[in-house]
């Protein structure tokens, strides 16, 4: 199966597209979501974006790193340039399913031994 590539213009790019995206996205297949420098791209001080554009790529920088931190891409980097990097994302596989009903049971459980 071929991978996919998304690129959306960083400009169009928002958290909802992103979330769109990923509830679509089949292991291995890629998004740029970003190209520049993101921690300068990101700083008010050294940023040329608008304080709006600042706060929309915010949103999708935040959104990608809970993303990854849920285990559903990977977040990796390829330089283009001095200063100039693609920001990509990967998809890689749905998570598993979490059981709170074994967490519900292992503190009833702890609640019924020490009452």
């Amino acid at each position: 199966m071929p991978v996919r590539t998304a690129r959306i213009e960083r400009a169009s790019l928002t958290e909802a597209a992103l979330c769109a995206w990923v509830s679509t996205a089949a292991p291995g297949d890629r998004l740029a979501y970003h190209r520049g420098f993101l921690a300068w791209d990101l700083a008010p001080d050294l940023s040329v974006l608008s304080k709006p554009q600042r706060a929309a790529l915010n949103r999708v920088a935040s959104r990608a790193r809970l993303l990854y931190e849920q285990g559903r891409v990977h977040l990796v980097q390829r330089r283009e340039g001095p200063g100039d990097y693609t920001y990509l994302m990967i998809a890689w596989r749905q998570p598993r399913p979490q059981s709170t009903s074994v967490l519900l049971r292992m503190l009833t459980g702890a609640e019924a031994v020490a009452a």
